[in-house]
């Protein structure tokens, strides 16, 4: 049982030895805003992603408002957005002054931005268009970026969930013009709180990493090793820095990053296997494309009716679970969004998200599957 209360936790962190050694070192030095260790954090990205252009930012939120400031997104400009995806990838959007307009997903079993929503919604306005990796499971990536150069969009990935997840080899979160990345500590490698934004392009990267900090043309870094003695500001900024701290924490679950996805994908498998002969639940296949990092262990009910009686039945188990996502349309905040997505709404009614994570054992997901299968009469 652990301090939360919970038998099994939906999500749970691996730190070790390294890491806090990594950190110690860190509040030794005496250095603790960005400086070296962020420097070794963003090559060591840029060389997982295969990309020199890469920014570790104060969390995801920020890299997804960073991205769109620096992809120069604003008031009159329209970006498609998932509907089925956290609130922070249309928050960020929408804090440029640009507008939201939401797409469906393309089924109960691909949760994924429908390619052909792109060419529904896309208009005269339209600048952009926002894909997610759901669960870390790779979106169809040629038939998205396809209609969105059909449209002469810009590409976002929210790639939060996907960090070690390929198409074709290509690392997903540098396949667009930006992309963006999570260490919430719910995500598969963490720095507490802590994102990334990486670019396509030199130059929006160079606007991003002076947005990163006020639009100043030196950093407190320099200043420090005496490589300037002053600073410009050339424009509104914002502070979306990440600390040494972070900086080095990361660095070390990097690296940890290949085994724990392995785990996640062995656990993930076992979810799958248990649950396929249920006439009543269904593991979604998330299309089956490339390489994933299983952020995610879903099921889709029969019914809303069901998931919330299963939900219920592993709660009275002390089995924690969630619901990814609520469908944006449904928020009071996004009443005025153009949208008619009804296979996301019913996702967001069918779907549980179960307990996955790298200290989970596979008598744990047994667990889990064997109260699952008792709630629909199966076991």
């Amino acid at each position: 049982m652990t301090e939360s209360g919970w038998r099994i936790t939906l999500a749970d962190v691996v730190i070790g030895d390294e890491e806090r050694q990594a950190v110690d070192e860190v509040l030794r030095s005496g250095w603790l805003s960005m400086g070296p260790r962020t420097e070794e954090f963003e090559r060591a990205l840029g060389a997982a992603l295969g990309t020199p252009n890469v920014l570790a930012v104060a969390n995801g939120t920020a890299a997804l408002h960073l991205a769109a400031a620096a992809l120069e997104l604003g008031p009159g400009d329209e970006v498609i957005v998932p509907a089925l995806t956290f609130v922070a990838s249309a928050a960020g959007i929408r804090a440029t002054g640009a507008s939201v307009v939401l797409g469906d997903s393309l089924s109960l079993d691909d949760f994924a931005l429908d390619p052909t929503e792109i060419d529904r919604l896309a208009g005269p306005a339209t600048r952009a268009v926002v894909i997610l990796h759901y669960g870390g499971y790779p979106a169809d990536v040629d038939a998205l970026l396809a209609a969105a150069e059909r449209h002469g969009l810009l590409v976002i990935e929210d790639a939060a969930h996907a960090l070690g997840a390929t198409v074709d080899g290509r690392a997903c979160g540098a396949l667009g013009d930006a992309g963006t990345f999570s260490f919430f500590p719910n995500k598969n490698m963490t720095t507490g709180e802590g994102g990334a934004v990486v670019f396509a392009d030199e130059q929006a990267a160079e606007r991003g990493r002076r947005l990163r900090s006020h639009e100043m043309t030196t950093l407190t870094w320099d200043r420090h090793r005496g490589h300037a003695s002053s600073y410009d500001v050339l424009g509104l900024g914002f502070n979306y820095r990440i600390d040494e701290i972070r900086a080095a924490l990361g660095t070390v679950q990097l690296g940890r990053l290949p085994q724990l996805n392995e785990t996640r994908g062995a656990l993930s498998e076992r979810y799958r296997k248990r649950l396929a002969a249920s006439e009543r639940v269904a593991v979604p296949s998330q299309g089956g494309r490339g390489r994933s990092a299983y952020h995610l262990a879903t099921l889709v009910a029969d019914s809303p009716e069901l998931r919330d009686e299963l939900r219920e039945a592993l709660r009275a188990e002390r089995i924690q679970t969630s619901v990814h996502y609520p469908a944006i349309s449904t928020f009071t905040a996004y009443a005025g969004s153009r949208a008619h997505v009804p296979r996301a709404e019913e996702i967001a009614a069918r779907s549980l998200t179960l307990p996955l994570h790298p200290n989970l054992r596979f008598e744990d997901v047994d667990l889990v599957c064997d109260v699952v299968l008792r709630a629909t009469g199966e076991a």
